[in-house]
């Protein structure tokens, strides 16, 4: 590594994929999280600290926090697929649980996953991102003020996004203004038994500098490789300035905790740096309708209102080998049993299922070398016997149409009939915008404007 400035900055799929955009538990609070961390670190010998068993975790979750069980593997759930897995492995593990005939043989494979301990109470900890403010929900605005923030960095370019998951310059203000409390989150409880520590004199471990990797990656500023931090802490030149000690094999807290304020900066490669360098394009509205094949259950968050799910109902020729690159299994699917995270109104359906005879098909109209030549996984029966009772109807309507005899006029006349009662449907039904969204908009337009 060329002995240059560090640059730091805040990954973004732990707080797009991770955090739910959800209010969270009142006991992620920092108080709870370091009790959960004191007693996994003294329980290492029961399936809790460095890797977290599911089983444990449960415990802790249903039995301390008072979570539902559901809720509890939910977030076990996300973390894992934040994990870096191997297609192998996720097929693999796909596999496991196709073969599982009962809810208890789910259980029973479930509890042989772990997770790493110290990662997971930093990714409780950032479900704070969706906290909200007593008073944000009264007058519309942080409390205190951003503009009061002498410690927060300069975000001079705020993003239009108001979805905090995607906004880059939120993970980055969070991180930031929050980097003491994650940092004491990994301290050896040891250091937190006084009444009155000081974090200041605390001393941080390898082991939680590299779980704050979770979080944080970097590179130096000649060069093009991105290296998790605790590489870059730990690199020697800057073992002055991260505060590592060679003999105790530690960082310094208050060395630690200033270099990296010192180096944090812009995620070069998050949503605000692409837009950027991009340019807007037309999406035309395409509706409520979710055609969905996941291992995982679809999640319904407050504001998710008349979902409507579906199979998954398209294919090219190359789908199920890029299935395969990426560990995505067509089994299980649970595509019709969405969660319901936080609902507003009991008395409200928030979400449905496709009705059989609205489902249709959706072409991919181009050509390409690959063996994919169904909809992976098949579908559900009802939706294959309507798909063939409609196919049915069609060759019927052919049929009547060869047997009229039709003349040359009667034809023509026939056709724009057709074309008209097509294009009506078209726009009745919304579809007309799809097909609007697929001409590229001429040279100049509005829609071009970037």
């Amino acid at each position: 590594m060329d002995q240059s400035r560090v640059l730091l900055w805040v990954k973004a799929e732990p707080f797009i994929v991770g955090a739910l955009q959800v209010p969270p538990p009142s006991k992620f609070s920092l108080h709870y999280l370091r009790k959960i961390s004191t007693y996994v670190q003294i329980r290492a010998t029961e399936g809790a600290y460095p890797r977290l068993y599911w089983s444990t975790w449960r415990h802790i979750a249903c039995g301390k926090l008072q979570l539902a069980k559901d809720l509890a593997w939910l977030y076990f759930e996300i973390f894992d697929s934040l994990s870096m897995k191997t297609p192998e492995e996720r097929l693999e593990w796909s596999e496991v649980l196709s073969n599982c005939m009962s809810e208890e043989e789910v259980e029973k494979q479930r509890n042989q996953l772990s997770v790493d301990t110290l990662q997971f109470l930093l990714f409780l900890y950032i479900q704070q991102l969706n906290k909200v403010s007593l008073r944000t929900s009264l007058i519309g605005e942080e409390w205190p003020s951003p503009r009061n923030k002498s410690q927060s960095p300069d975000l001079t370019e705020k993003s239009n996004c108001h979805n905090k998951n995607w906004n880059d310059y939120s993970h980055q203000a969070f991180v930031y203004d929050h980097l003491s409390d994650l940092l004491e989150l990994l301290l050896d409880p040891k250091q937190l038994t006084a009444s009155f520590h000081s974090t200041h004199s605390s001393l941080v471990s390898r082991e939680a500098v590299v779980a704050l990797s979770f979080l944080i990656e970097g590179t130096i500023s000649r060069a093009r490789k991105i290296y998790p931090l605790h590489e870059l802490a730990l690199w020697q030149p800057l073992h002055a300035d991260s505060g590592f000690s060679k003999i105790s094999k530690t960082f310094s807290f208050y060395k630690l905790e200033t270099w990296l304020r010192s180096c944090l900066t812009g995620n070069p490669f998050g949503t605000s740096a692409c837009l950027k360098s991009g340019k807007k394009l037309a999406w035309a509205h395409q509706g409520c309708i979710f055609h969905v094949l996941t291992p995982t259950r679809p999640l319904i968050l407050s504001g998710n209102q008349t979902v409507t799910f579906a199979p998954f109902h398209t294919h090219y020729p190359m789908l199920e080998d890029h299935m395969a690159r990426t560990g995505l299994a067509t089994v299980p699917n649970y595509w019709d049993n969405p969660m319901v995270v936080c609902r507003e109104n009991s008395d409200t359906r928030v979400f449905q299922l496709l009705p059989p005879c609205e489902f249709y098909v959706f072409i991919i109209p181009f050509e390409m070398e690959g063996d994919t030549t169904e909809i992976p996984g098949g579908l559900p029966s009802v939706y294959q016997k309507a798909l063939g009772q409609r196919e049915q109807k069609i060759q019927i309507w052919q049929k009547t149409v060869k047997e009229a005899h039709l003349t040359k006029d009667q034809r023509k006349q026939f056709q724009v009939l057709v074309e008209n009662k097509f294009y009506e449907w078209l726009i009745n039904t919304g579809h007309r915008q799809q097909l609007d969204s697929l001409v590229p908009p001429a040279a100049g337009s509005k829609q071009a404007a970037g």
